[in-house]
């Protein structure tokens, strides 16, 4: 019961960052957007994940040797990971699609670069985060990809897509389904210590950061043009 339990909310909260990203790039506008605006960035993560899944079926030691298993030597681990899978057929390809959608709505909202950026970041800072705030060697860590996948980083850039929506619109369902992004991200962490929860947290941080700073530039170039 607990790991089916653990299976619905981790979906769950796909789910929500999903509709977030719906409801911030608006769900009208998805035909004309894959027409007009390929999302070349989702579509490049979208291929090394499926290449990453290709080579575990061809190499039988592709996992040993490019997972981020700590006892084991290699910088590159740590990227070369995200795009191995570990959760079976049916985890892959949960896995791929949710990446390949999540990347495309945070291309349309926050542009190829910034969505490579976020996606890297869901990389390399949340076992950081984890030290800093004492979540490491004695506590579950709170990587989700148990040495390989690329559950966390899609995780981390999907809660992103529910900050954008939480400051970009007046609606009071709209800004329920933002906010329940990091409240039940929280909630999991703290009752299941399920990782995708608390990475999700991470990136709607980091989102509510950079949309600052955006914001604060953008104001500072009006009232520079204004003068």
């Amino acid at each position: 019961m607990g790991a089916v339990l653990f299976n619905v909310t981790t979906a769950a909260l796909m789910v929500m960052m999903i509709n977030s990203g719906l409801a911030v790039v608006g769900r009208d506008s998805l035909r004309g957007r894959l027409t007009r605006q390929v999302p070349w960035a989702a579509v490049g993560l979208t291929v090394l994940a499926v290449a990453g899944v290709v080579l575990q079926l061809c190499w039988s030691g592709a996992m040993d040797a490019l997972d981020s298993d700590p006892a084991k030597s290699g910088w590159w681990r740590e990227f070369t990971s995200v795009f191995m899978q570990n959760g079976g057929a049916g985890g892959a390809l949960w896995n791929l699609a949710t990446l390949a959608a999540v990347a495309a709505l945070a291309q349309w909202y926050w542009g190829g670069p910034l969505t490579l950026g976020f996606f890297f970041a869901g990389i390399v800072l949340p076992n950081r985060i984890d030290t800093l705030l004492g979540l490491g060697d004695d506590t579950p860590s709170t990587d989700p990809r148990n040495f390989a996948g690329s559950s966390g980083a899609t995780y981390f850039l999907g809660a992103t897509l529910a900050l954008a929506l939480l400051t970009g619109t007046g609606a009071a369902k709209e800004r329920a389904l933002a906010i329940g992004v990091p409240v039940l991200g929280l909630a999991m962490w703290l009752a299941q210590e399920n990782g995708h929860g608390l990475v999700a947290v991470y990136g709607f941080a980091l989102g509510a950061v950079v949309w600052a700073v955006r914001r604060f530039t953008t104001a500072r170039s009006a009232a520079r043009s204004a003068a």
